[in-house]
């Protein structure tokens, strides 16, 4: 049992840490400290990621529909997460610090192919989900070089950036969020919000702290987006829309 609770332990922290902790009961040791935060933060994150973005699936398979749900938003938000898994994937880095893209992605890749689905273009969903599978393969089976993984895992700050602004834009539009789920927001910018901590502590890429430092911030924006426009009716979001467009039509 306590070779058990050892090995359980090791996969926390490091032998140091755990001579420390155990051994010489010297809890007040801050790198050993902040290496357990990390590496705990780093698989909760991992453990909700598996449902995080499950809300929002079910939203739209209720509903039958993606209104309010920007496409093009979704498919720069899969580019991203893509490029940051296989990034991370060919790098060696530990998974705890980038486990959670792999169920983003494949709940992300649901909700693009059910918006196309429910858009009236079966078809077009088939087609993307053999793409996606072929990207897959091409990004993590060792045919892109680093040099070119690096490369565009520099291009996912300007992606994250327009895909969720896209969506606060399709929001503004409307007046509301549409079928977005308010579970989804939440725990997606909370998610972004830790990986920050995490990824300094794990890997200490620049690339990829700055990264997330984007994704906290555009995830904020939707979220506080999400809060304004809670209390706002369906008919009431109609008519902001059209008073907006009735001004701007003015302007010009």
């Amino acid at each position: 049992m306590a070779d058990i609770i050892k090995k359980g332990a090791l996969f926390l922290m490091s032998q140091k840490c755990y001579d420390n902790y155990v051994l010489e009961h010297n809890f007040l040791d801050v790198p050993c400290f902040k290496a357990l935060l990390s590496k705990g933060l780093g698989i909760g994150i991992i453990a909700g990621s598996v449902l995080v973005k499950v809300p929002q699936v079910l939203k739209i398979l209720n509903s039958k529909s993606g209104e309010g749900i920007n496409l093009i938003g979704v498919m720069l938000d899969l580019l991203a997460i893509t490029f940051h898994l296989s990034y991370n994937f060919m790098n060696g880095y530990p998974f705890s610090s980038w486990g959670d893209n792999t169920f983003l992605a494949l709940q992300t890749v649901a909700i693009a192919a059910l918006v196309l689905f429910f858009g009236g273009r079966k078809p077009h969903a088939f087609i993307f989900l053999l793409a996606y599978a072929g990207l897959l393969y091409v990004l993590n089976s060792g045919l892109t070089s680093m040099a070119v993984l690096l490369t565009i895992q520099s291009c996912n700050i300007p992606i994250l950036l327009v895909g969720k602004l896209s969506q606060a834009v399709t929001n503004y539009n409307a007046g509301s969020t549409g079928q977005l789920s308010a579970a989804t927001v939440i725990m997606m910018f909370a998610g972004s919000l830790a990986r920050i901590f995490t990824s300094i502590q794990e890997t200490g890429d620049q690339m990829i702290i700055i990264t997330f430092c984007a994704s906290t911030f555009a995830n904020g924006v939707i979220l506080a987006q999400l809060l304004y426009y809670w209390n706002k009716s369906p008919a009431g979001a109609k008519k902001q829309a059209a008073v907006k467009k009735a001004k701007s039509k003015k302007d010009n």
